[in-house]
């Protein structure tokens, strides 16, 4: 394995890991999402006259729908004609919908994001913190010593990564970076369990370091669970990486 995750692995499995990595993902009480008076209203209005497409309808405009089902992103996405192309669907959803009380529905809507959707600007808040130059365009170029980071939205850092290191990204980086005069793009991933989301957030950050397009050096910045040793099949990879794929604790 190679040293990247041997130190990692050592790191995770040491005193502290866990309470050095709070200080970066730190889980707080969000704050419910609102929902507006005129929105609440056309929900009750819908929900008492039991007209099952407009309230899948009303509900399909918030943040969050209160109850999960493999059709709702369909229907979002395709707008409200396909409540009326499909009816069996929307008799099933309503019905749902309509066996919860009113407050309960609207308790749903109201919840607070995961915390696995808040971990992105979590990792860029710790990276303020440490004291490190974050720099424009022209002076992070011409930076030559020490450390420092590119200052931006995730847009800009994605648009010089691919326009001045030719590193062709589809996705925005986490980071980018400057280590005298070697350029470094970055991804961060608290990986909290295995399956689902989290397994795609993992092989987004292989695809990031097994690439070789591009003038910068590529790392994944990645912690939790990969680095216990499990059977999983995100822990097996991890350390059967190359030599040059760059994968590594926050710690190391």
């Amino acid at each position: 394995m190679n040293v990247w995750v041997k130190r990692s692995i050592e790191i995770a499995n040491s005193h502290g890991y866990l309470d050095k990595l709070s200080e970066i993902y730190t889980p707080t009480v969000e704050e419910r999402r609102e929902i507006p008076d005129n929105a609440k209203h056309k929900i009750k209005q819908a929900y008492e006259q039991k007209d099952k497409i407009k309230l899948i309808e009303e509900l399909l405009e918030l943040e969050k729908f209160p109850i999960k089902d493999p059709y709702i992103a369909f229907l979002r996405r395709g707008g409200e004609r396909f409540l009326e192309l499909n009816p069996k669907t929307v008799e099933r959803i309503g019905n749902k919908l309509l066996a919860m009380s009113f407050e309960e529905l609207v308790e749903r809507c109201e919840e607070p994001k995961e915390f696995n959707r808040q971990l992105g600007p979590m990792f860029k808040n710790w990276l303020l913190k440490l004291g490190y130059p974050f720099l424009d365009s022209n002076q992070f170029i011409t930076f030559k010593e020490g450390i420092a980071f590119l200052k931006g939205s995730d847009k800009k850092l994605r648009i010089f990564a691919n326009d001045v290191l030719k590193c062709e990204l589809e996705k925005n980086p986490d980071f980018v970076a400057k280590v005298n005069d070697k350029f470094i793009i970055g991804e961060a991933k608290f990986l909290t369990d295995f399956g689902g989301h989290q397994n795609e957030q993992f092989e987004d950050a292989l695809r990031l370091i097994r690439s070789e397009k591009g003038n910068a050096i590529r790392i994944a910045v990645l912690d939790g669970v990969l680095w216990l040793e499990t059977r999983n099949k995100m822990s097996r990879i991890v350390r059967e990486l190359k030599d040059d794929e760059i994968a590594l604790s926050h710690s190391y």
